[in-house]
């Protein structure tokens, strides 16, 4: 049987040392991570200014020229309601219905807006840019001087879209019938 034995500052079996080195490193190692990540970490405070409107009935409401950004309205009834002007960045507004809604001038920029009926919508001047409006249906909706450009739309749509596209946006100055690829 042998025995650990110091003699000044080296080991008797220099694997040991080694192993107890290797593991003393990544003991420190591991430390210093779980210090940086309590003194880095910051708070997720991004929850606490969503707008949730989910399953809400916001029939005829008048949101008018208001900051809705990163609003949430899955699933809500907004016929007839007015987002004329309102800031609708980054929203998500999956299965919404929209029927005869006013969002002339919106800025839907990279919204989700998947599954939502805008029949008989004031489209006029919208910014619908990196929107993703999948699944979504436009029928007699006034889409003058909207703005689609590289938003991800339905074939089927984009074609009805560009039987009546015209005008030109006049914030972004983007025509209509450009952003949507028309030929």
């Amino acid at each position: 049987m042998r025995i650990l034995i110091l003699s000044g500052d080296t080991f008797k079996f220099p694997l040991l040392k080694k192993a107890l080195l290797r593991l003393l490193s990544l003991i420190l190692i591991v430390s210093l991570a779980c210090l940086w990540v309590l003194i880095a970490a910051k708070p997720a405070l991004a929850q606490d200014n969503t707008i949730n409107y989910n399953n809400t009935n916001l029939q005829n409401r008048d949101f008018s020229h208001t900051n809705l950004v990163g609003g949430v309205f899955v699933a809500a009834e907004m016929r007839g309601a007015n987002f004329q002007g309102a800031d609708l960045t980054n929203a998500i507004m999956t299965k919404g219905v929209l029927l005869g809604a006013n969002l002339e001038g919106a800025n839907l920029s990279g919204a989700l807006v998947d599954i939502v009926t805008f029949d008989n919508a004031n489209l006029k001047n919208a910014i619908f840019t990196d929107a993703t409006l999948t699944r979504s249906r436009f029928f007699d909706a006034d889409i003058t001087g909207a703005d689609f450009s590289n938003a991800l739309i339905d074939r089927y749509q984009v074609s009805l879209l560009c039987d009546r596209a015209t005008g030109t946006n006049p914030v972004t100055e983007i025509a209509t019938r450009e952003s949507l690829g028309c030929k």
